[in-house]
């Protein structure tokens, strides 16, 4: 019985050119495909073992047009991740009830395919075929997806929307090699999940997700986990911006990568989008050239500099100018823009680790709803949630609270204080207050000279470079306090040391 011929793409014949008559869409009458690469490709597994560790990286189970040949492959690579030989004789046992199997031959279809089988030199090439056909065929199916929902939508969106979804959509298989495909076995998520405990084992302070350098909160919370939602929430002025502005330092100051097979990977620090809706681009970097110098901002602006600060200003710009940290300072941008482009830069050569968006009340959602700004909200923290999981980075998310902090005794931020909670709360994976008694303290100010001032003075001496990081929500992990330092000319926290002052050891 011959192998099946290769299907090819059938096109209807162009009219003749007319310069009136537009040229006839071509129709598409089969999915590329070809059954004879796959049928050699699985022949030549079945004879050499050692060509599926040159093409397990990208091929799976799916790339293979024939569900038959898919599970023929699924079967090899199981057998080969057992440490056992993967032969015609050995997947007799696995195969020989098998239904589709049966229907194009049975267990005697294993034999012709190693009759058939591609030479070893040629199999890898037949791999490739067969996972670009899949990403063709892929590709064939985005497009009439796109296509329908442009001229007949299922529920009405906007341009941009339509934008959007086809970005993702073609985003997910760039990344993957294939658009969703619903249920994972379990064995893959295992083994995901073993990689990253590995790492974590392997990495200085048993962190498994990026460092924050604030040595008590990243034991907390064992760093910043991929596809995490993380908001760091607080009242104007207690140093909301400056926590995540000194993550997003740290993580990108300690940037480090390994390239294998032509493609950059990262083993330290990271690549940082910062969103900054609220403060201009030139603002922020000023909070962080001071950060680095040790040169307070306002001193910088002002411009009250002497030789030596400047010089040391200008060395500080030097080793800061090639950290991987980029900053978008377009103010209401839309959550759908946002998401587009931090896949841009997730597609880029160097990748992205970490989204950082100050804040989340300034986002607004792609349409205005009627329903109020709540509904918006919780429109927004789903689709940052989302956006977290498809690019497998965490994102930190800045929010206000609510002015009813203001009216309580105990100003200790809660869940029930941020602003606009539907789903702050629900989605967040992590949610942290930070919270500085001095700044409530220090609006309390009796007149000076008087007894109560004097004592006042002691109580803001001890508690001035003293903040707090109240973890009301972990997914991951346990909630409580973190006690850090904080320098208010430099908007810089950093570890606590033993005497309670600021330890600059581990920044």
């Amino acid at each position: 019985m011959p192998l099946a011929a290769p299907a090819l793409l059938r096109y209807k014949c162009p009219m003749a050119h007319d310069d009136n008559i537009p040229p006839e869409t071509p129709e598409v009458t089969a999915a590329p495909h070809n059954i004879e690469a796959e049928q050699a490709l699985l022949g030549a597994l079945l004879i050499d073992n050692e060509i599926y560790f040159r093409a397990a990286d990208y091929l799976k189970a799916d790339h293979f047009y024939d569900p038959v040949h898919g599970q023929i492959f699924d079967a090899i690579a199981k057998t080969i991740g057992k440490g056992l030989l993967a032969d015609a004789i050995s997947l007799k046992t696995t195969l020989e009830h098998h239904e589709g199997l049966a229907q194009i031959g049975g267990i005697e279809y294993l034999a012709r395919l190693l009759s058939e089988a591609a030479s070893t030199a040629n199999a890898p090439e037949y791999a490739r075929l067969v996972y670009d056909l899949s990403l063709r065929r892929d590709l064939m199916r985005i497009g009439d997806s796109i296509l329908k929902e442009a001229v007949d939508p299922v529920e009405p969106k906007s341009g941009p929307e339509l934008i959007e979804d086809a970005e993702q959509l073609l985003f997910s298989l760039a990344e993957t090699g294939g658009i969703s495909r619903g249920f994972r076995p379990f064995n893959e998520a295992l083994s995901e999940s073993m990689e990253m405990a590995a790492a974590a084992h392997k990495r200085e302070g048993g962190l498994s997700g990026l460092a924050t350098g604030l040595t008590d909160l990243d034991h907390k919370l064992g760093g910043l986990h991929r596809s995490d939602l993380i908001i760091i929430a607080g009242r104007p002025s207690m140093g909301k911006t400056a926590l995540a502005t000194n993550i997003a330092f740290h993580v990108a100051k300690n940037y480090k990568y390994e390239v294998k097979d032509g493609v950059r990977h990262t083993t330290d620090g990271g690549v940082v989008a910062f969103f900054s809706l609220e403060m201009s681009s030139e603002q922020l970097a000023t909070r962080l050239i001071a950060e680095h110098t040790g040169i307070s901002s306002s001193t910088i602006r002002r411009g009250e500099l002497d030789e030596n600060d400047f010089d040391k200003l200008l060395d500080g710009a030097a080793a800061l100018n090639a950290i991987p940290l980029h900053i978008d300072d377009t103010g209401g941008l839309p959550v759908g823009a946002l998401a587009a482009r931090a896949r841009r830069l997730k597609r880029t050569s160097k990748g992205l680790d970490l989204i950082v968006v100050d804040y989340l009340q300034l986002v607004t959602a792609e349409s205005r709803r009627s329903d109020g700004r709540v509904q918006e909200v919780s429109e927004i923290t789903q689709r940052l949630k989302s956006l977290a999981k498809e690019l497998n980075v965490p994102v930190i998310a800045l929010s206000q609270l609510s002015r009813q902090v203001e009216q309580r005794e105990d100003k200790k931020p809660q869940l029930s204080d941020l602003r606009e909670s539907g789903s702050i709360e629900q989605d967040a994976d992590v949610v942290m207050f930070v919270y500085r008694e001095a700044y409530y303290l220090g609006r309390t100010q009796p007149p000076y000279g008087t007894p109560e001032h004097a004592e006042w003075q002691v109580q803001m001496n001890e508690i001035r470079q003293r903040a707090e990081v109240i973890i009301g929500k972990q997914r991951h992990g346990p909630i409580g306090n973190v006690d850090l330092s904080f320098i208010e000319e430099l908007t810089k926290f950093g570890n606590l040391a033993p005497d309670g002052r600021y330890d600059d050891s581990a920044h």
